[in-house]
């Protein structure tokens, strides 16, 4: 789906360019948890981050926006989300190794 219809969604996000090294995951833990979203963020092997995240619609969109930019630094290349159903299993957001 292309943006979540129902109040509470779930998205995974793939992020590449030049994301890691540059505090791009601390900075959408601080993000997401603005946002009031629970989840994770992780770098990717290939060099780009990983983020999954769950919540009211509204604030996931405003997440996969501030992904486009990221943190000062970041030269972000490619957003991919990905729209999924809700899950409930996170209890906050943190980094994931």
């Amino acid at each position: 789906m292309a943006t979540p219809a129902e109040a509470r969604a779930r998205v995974h996000v793939r992020i590449s360019g030049r994301v890691q090294g540059v505090g791009f995951r601390f900075c959408t833990v601080d993000e997401a948890r603005r946002l009031g979203l629970t989840g994770w963020v992780r770098n990717t092997y290939d060099g780009g981050v990983e983020v999954v995240a769950e919540g009211e619609g509204e604030p996931l969109r405003q997440l996969v926006a501030w992904c486009h930019s990221g943190p000062p630094g970041a030269r972000v290349v490619a957003v991919t989300p990905e729209w999924l159903a809700y899950s409930g299993e996170f209890d906050g957001f943190g980094i994931r190794h």
